[in-house]
């Protein structure tokens, strides 16, 4: 078995967790120089981040970008990630990243509806049935669903290209992703195979 020499870390819960992951990490025995901490910036990865300011974006949609464009590097992409938020971003063939949407995610929005909503009941988002349910459990997860979509749907809409290809990732991508009205691929560990990219470029391996 090969030694692991380097690390790279994405984290986006705060100083205290990052401690904590450099103080394990430093105790497996890799040396704190070789302890990579991905920070958004305006060229990396192959991709020129367009934010107003480039380090506000954050660093796990950043990963999400390069791997991304790692993956497909000639292809203009929509990357959707799906967990406690949900993020749509654009980047076209040379990796030039503009912008994006943020919305609450597939079941922080229906959590959402059972905490703030009178007589509403709590559900999982996890299977959907019909776009015109005929209950209020199933209509919450048709309206959380189809309000993912629908962000979704605008963004290809707005980019006004047939080549774009839509990825989703994270792990309630696979409740949205087979209800989308046009083709696209799902991804495990975006932010993962962002981080391994982001080493080959770091050490041109």
């Amino acid at each position: 078995n090969k030694k692991i020499t380097h690390c790279f870390i994405s984290n986006v819960a705060g100083e205290a967790m990052l401690l904590t992951l450099t103080e394990q990490i430093n105790a497996a025995g890799i040396h704190p120089s070789h302890i990579n901490v991905l920070h958004s910036q305006a060229q990396y990865g192959g991709i020129q981040n367009h934010y107003r300011n480039p380090e506000q974006l954050g660093c796990d949609r950043f990963a999400s970008l390069i791997a991304a464009h790692y993956l497909f590097p000639t292809t203009p992409l929509l990357v959707v990630t799906c967990g406690t938020a949900t993020t749509v971003d654009a980047i076209d063939a040379e990796g030039n990243f503009n912008g994006g949407m943020i919305l609450p995610g597939l079941g922080t929005m229906a959590q959402s509806l059972a905490l703030n909503t009178a007589r509403l009941p709590e559900v999982s988002p996890v299977n959907f049935k019909a776009v015109f349910a005929d209950n209020t459990q199933d209509a919450i997860i048709s309206g959380c669903i189809n309000a993912q979509i629908g962000a979704v749907m605008r963004a290809l809409e707005h980019l006004q290209h047939t080549d774009v290809l839509c990825i989703f990732s994270g792990g309630a991508a696979q409740y949205i992703a087979p209800y989308m009205s046009r083709p696209c691929q799902q991804i495990e560990n975006l932010v993962l195979i962002g981080l391994a990219a982001s080493y080959l470029t770091e050490f041109a391996v």
